[in-house]
């Protein structure tokens, strides 16, 4: 079952095209991953899905909803958005934090049914221990479990990552990706992250959508897509791809020069 489909989408800031005439679509229950150097539209695209920058095109939800058609309250209800980072300092609970995301389902006060939910999402998070300390005292990983958590009390059908492991050490890169993709296959949502580093993409997405330029170069599952001859036109690198538990493994060896990476 499709969840999104991506028609004939374009952005330009001005003159300047950033995203032009891409075409895919993201599966029921699938983390789909978007790779490419810099500049080439990932997070872009990202905030084109989320309604942050207003495409040229379509973004169906469910093969038929036009995400355009909606308001931002009706697509917050649909779409959660998990950024790199958060603008400024939150020095905000945990537990409030997490509460933002019940926004687009709140009235005038807090029910009952927000603070379950909430509740029940840091349980699934792994976050409810320090529920009361500050977001600013928790570690990059843990940030990152919140800002999920954040996005996922919004009952979101669809949830959107940007670069999810940027600045966190390797066991944070690896905790946030097994909650995502984890968090996936339990609640049966699907996942869009942009993400810069080729072997966490491969290890844990369902498929790749490889950008260059502002479009799309090859659309498939990690062990088809990621090889030396797409690595090398995408990225300018030369590297060797091995095989380890069905899932390739990149190894960059040199940069091309005059090539992008």
């Amino acid at each position: 079952m499709v969840k999104i489909t991506i028609k004939d989408l374009s952005f330009s800031y001005g003159s300047r095209r950033i995203l032009d005439e891409l075409n895919f679509v993201v599966g029921d229950s699938e983390v789909l991953s978007l790779v490419g150097p810099n500049g080439s539209g990932k997070t872009t695209l990202i905030k084109c899905i989320d309604r942050i920058l207003k495409p040229k095109g379509a973004i169906l939800l469910n093969g038929g909803r036009n995400l355009e058609s909606l308001s931002r309250q009706e697509v917050a209800k649909l779409i959660g958005y998990v950024p790199q980072s958060t603008t400024g300092v939150l020095t905000t609970t945990v537990f409030d934090t997490i509460l933002m995301g019940r926004k687009p389902h709140m009235g005038w006060r807090v029910s009952d049914e927000d603070i379950d939910k909430v509740v029940d999402i840091m349980k699934l998070l792994h976050v409810e221990e320090f529920a009361l300390k500050d977001y600013s005292e928790l570690s990059g990983g843990q940030k990152q479990r919140v800002l999920i958590a954040r996005a996922l009390c919004q009952e979101p059908e669809v949830l959107l990552l940007d670069e999810p492991t940027s600045n966190l050490d390797v066991k944070h890169q690896l905790e946030v990706m097994e909650t995502v993709r984890s968090l996936v296959k339990k609640t049966r949502i699907s996942a869009v992250m942009a993400i810069h580093d080729l072997n966490l993409a491969a290890r844990y997405s369902d498929s790749l959508v490889m950008l260059k330029d502002g479009k799309v170069h090859a659309i498939g599952d990690p062990l088809s897509l990621l090889t030396k001859d797409n690595i090398r036109s995408i990225f300018g690198v030369e590297a060797v791809v091995m095989r380890d538990l069905d899932r390739p493994y990149v190894v960059p060896i040199s940069s091309l020069k005059g090539e992008a990476v």
